[in-house]
């Protein structure tokens, strides 16, 4: 077999998308197969392949399963010669080779698979009427609940067996109306809600047990908002038979999905829609797709859709599958014509201004002016199904026509007064190059890719509250299932500013190191300060999920994030501004080893062993040479000091000084022979070329808040005016004890399992795929820290994550 970079190359010549490639690498199988598929017949493929061959190729490797399939030959060549086109023309072929080998014809595969057979939809009418007149009693009994029995039972005519099976459909739907007229109170299915009862036991529970499990069990998906959300299959629908299907294809499981636009990086409030969609998926055994909602190519960049996955990944999720709003571009369009022909859309050539005018938005940006129909409102179905079209082939620049939906002008809901759904651009999209000059916008692709995906729980921030009106009028108008959409409250953290203009442009004019600095709130940047995604998650869990914007102070996060912290990762001692310290009363090969716990407390996090020898260094702010500073308790002339772990203390002798005055060196004495409590301790490395004492630290960086205020952007002056000059406040000369090593090696630190961290938030990064930042430890006095992705094998960067408690600013 080729190698997998032979492989991939190959598949990125067929055409494949990165997400496809990578899907098919992982299965060993279908990957031989696809191999030999290729090679079997490489000098009559041409590269790209367009979609259907691709598809049609991967199936058919799907189907071979590995095994060696003998004239397999014959269904790939019908494949690239355009004459096996669907997935059933392809079973019925792989049957047939499958079962005849060496005797198997390219005259005989062509019969069993329809090739060159077309049906008419007036031929698939005629069958349909046929069926609905020989079962006319049962189907007026049962009326429109009989719908999915027909569209099963008509699959399976033979005369239709070459079919587009998705124009039977609509032709039932017709061929029903005729004879039962529209729906009323008789195609309503009713569910009775039955009382469950609590199973029998015959044993005494015991009441302990019983706390502790409901403690266990608690949490964001089991109150407020999502505990108390519907069940599968409880979500109304106009038309009840659209929920038969739609249940076959769930199985009576949750489908959500998370529907970023890849125009931008994440931040903090993402988090929470991320931990609600792919959490609340998780707890009810459900999945949950990663849907890139790439309808505007213009903003779109690669950089975008990988970041996004990455942080998907990152807080711990895995997508059920990864999808676009791109793979369905032909389906919208054509649902789009629907709309036209159902009279429920027309093609507009008013301007911006005037569409904003016609749907009575004032001067001044806010609604309440008269809604005056578009000139364009009224034309004929057939002038506008020729115009969207001719927007479709580029007949149109943008703005000079756009596809708006007809609903309800004198709704008081704007989400009804006619929003645009196909606009024109001249751009060029990442995934569909060329092919299209228009694109849908949110307002229609939305609601509608939910229902291709049989979304069973849509959860969205409440800004899209009244979008809910038009999310449901769409989907009812195209006669598709109806998904619910359910809004919760955005989180938001004062303090910061999250919009992407305003970050772009701390970026761009480089207030900060990038999209990903450590004072932003990017998830790049909190990543990259070491902040631990299960942190975030146990914090949006503590604040739990309600339909009210959560407006939360920075403190208030990073006091969650340091009693994560506190519990998870080791303590180690690490000086910013390091000076030397001299016994003189040892000899030169003085020596004491001491044993230190890694979390005083706590024996699972283990110890590190310590020389304390002659010369040491203490930090330059744990001395002062002001005798008369009562509130002082560390080293001065006069006062003693301890050292942790060690014994004995120390008192000063003398100070050695540079010709600048500046302190290079204290001499102490040990007091070995005086037993006497000191009135505090102070943290200590030392200094030793023997034991490899201490590790430099080429820089640490100490971080406080970006912003002055709360709210940077009500600053008179602009936001830029609130930075604060201090927010980064840079150490070169620090200094860490050689137990970093060790903490180097085994990070992420192993969490204590007796932690308050409910396992449903706690994220197992893994080394292999995470990055520097999680390296982690809580250094004496100072702070919490990472490592910075800017480090290197011989050169550490740190970044304070959070402080030891919070700032009394």
């Amino acid at each position: 077999m080729s190698s997998t970079e032979e492989l991939t190359e190959k598949f990125n010549k067929l055409g494949l998308e990165e997400v496809k490639i990578k899907e098919i690498l992982k299965n060993k199988k279908v990957l031989a197969s696809f191999d030999s598929i290729l090679s079997e017949s490489s000098s009559k493929i041409t590269f790209p392949l367009d979609k259907t061959k691709r598809l049609l190729l991967h199936q058919l490797a799907i189907l071979s399963k590995g095994e060696t399939i003998v004239n397999r030959q014959l269904i790939t060549e019908s494949i690239l010669n355009d004459d096996l086109k669907s997935n059933q023309q392809l079973d019925e072929a792989f049957k047939y080779v499958k079962a005849n080998g060496d005797n198997a014809t390219k005259a005989k595969l062509d019969e069993v698979s329809g090739v060159g057979i077309i049906v008419t939809e007036d031929q698939v009418k005629s069958q349909i009427q046929n069926y609905i007149q020989n079962n006319k009693n049962e189907i007026e009994e049962k009326r429109y609940q009989y719908l999915p029995k027909i569209l099963a039972n008509v699959r399976t005519i033979p005369e239709l067996k070459w079919a587009n099976p998705g124009s039977f459909k609509p032709i039932i739907d017709e061929e029903l109306s005729k004879l039962l007229g529209p729906k009323d109170e008789r195609d309503v299915i009713k569910k009775e809600k039955k009382s469950k009862k609590p199973a029998a036991s015959t044993t005494k529970p015991n009441k302990s047990d019983d706390k502790k499990s409901q403690e266990n069990q608690r949490s964001m998906f089991t109150e407020g908002f999502l505990g108390d959300l519907h069940k599968v299959g409880e979500n109304p629908q106009k038309y009840p038979e659209l929920m038969v299907e739609h249940l076959k294809q769930v199985k009576n499981q949750v489908h959500t999905r998370f529907p970023p636009e890849p125009n931008g990086f994440l931040h903090i409030g993402h988090s929470k829609a991320i931990l609600v969609n792919f959490g609340f998926a998780k707890h009810n055994n459900g999945v949950c797709y990663l849907r890139y909602d790439d309808t505007n190519p213009e903003a779109e960049e690669d950089v975008y859709f990988k970041s996004i996955l990455k942080m998907v990944n990152w807080l711990g999720f895995e997508p059920f599958k990864i999808t676009y709003s791109s793979d369905y571009f032909d389906e919208l369009y054509q649902l789009a014509e629907n709309l036209i022909k159902n009279d429920l859309a027309y093609v507009c050539h008013d301007t911006a201004e005037e569409i904003k005018r016609s749907r009575g938005i004032k001067e001044d940006g806010t609604p309440g002016g008269e809604r005056i129909p578009s000139k364009d409102r009224n034309r004929p179905i057939e002038e506008s199904l020729k115009e969207f079209r001719k927007m479709r082939d580029g007949f149109y620049k943008p703005g000079e026509a756009t596809l708006r939906m007809k609903q309800d002008l004198s709704s008081p809901n704007p989400q009804m007064w006619d929003l645009i759904a196909y606009r024109v651009l001249n751009a060029s999209h990442p995934r569909t190059g060329d092919k299209w000059k228009i694109y849908p916008t949110y307002d229609f692709t939305h609601c509608l890719v939910d229902s291709f995906e049989n979304i069973t729980h849509s959860l969205c921030t409440t800004e899209f509250y009244l979008s809910r009106e038009s999310y449901e009028w769409l989907c009812d108008a195209l006669h598709v299932y109806r998904p619910a959409q359910r809004e919760y409250g955005r989180l938001n953290i004062t303090g910061t500013v999250l919009s992407k203009r305003k970050i772009a442009k701390l970026v761009n004019e480089n207030y900060v190191r990038g999209w990903d600095d450590p004072r932003l709130f990017t998830l790049e940047a909190i990543k990259r300060r070491g902040v631990p995604p299960g942190a975030i998650l146990t914090f949006i869990n503590t604040l739990g999920v309600t339909t009210s914007t959560t407006n939360i102070q920075v403190g208030r996060f990073e006091s969650s994030i340091r009693k994560f912290l506190e519990d998870t990762v080791p303590r180690l001692m690490l000086i910013l501004n390091p000076i030397e310290i001299e016994i003189d009363n040892v000899d030169d090969d003085f020596e004491l080893e001491v044993e230190i716990p890694y979390k005083p407390g706590n024996d699972k996090f283990g110890s590190r062993k310590l020389t304390f020898t002659k010369n040491f260094y203490i930090d330059s702010n744990d001395f002062s040479e002001d005798d008369l500073d009562k509130e002082f308790f560390r080293l001065k002339p006069n006062q003693p000091v301890g050292l942790l772990k060690i014994p004995y203390n120390v008192s000063f002798k003398s100070l050695e000084r540079d010709s600048n005055g500046k302190i290079t060196k204290i001499h102490v004495n040990y007091d070995n022979e005086i037993v006497k409590k000191p009135k505090t301790y102070i943290q200590w490395i030392p200094k030793s070329s023997k034991h490899n004492s201490p590790i430099k630290i080429k820089e640490t960086r100490v971080y406080n808040q970006l912003f002055n205020s709360e709210n940077p952007s009500a600053h008179p002056e602009g936001f830029l005016k609130d930075i604060n000059p201090d927010s980064e406040e840079i150490f070169h000369n620090s200094i860490v004890e050689p137990a970093f090593k060790q903490v180097l090696k085994e990070s992420p630190w192993s969490i204590d399992e007796e932690n308050s961290i409910p396992k449903e938030f706690n994220v197992i990064e893994d080394p292999k795929t995470s990055g520097p930042e999680i390296v982690r430890f809580q250094a004496l006095r100072v702070g919490y820290f990472a490592l910075d992705k800017d480090s290197s094998d011989d050169s550490i960067i740190l970044n304070r994550i959070v402080s030891l408690k919070e700032s009394t600013k």
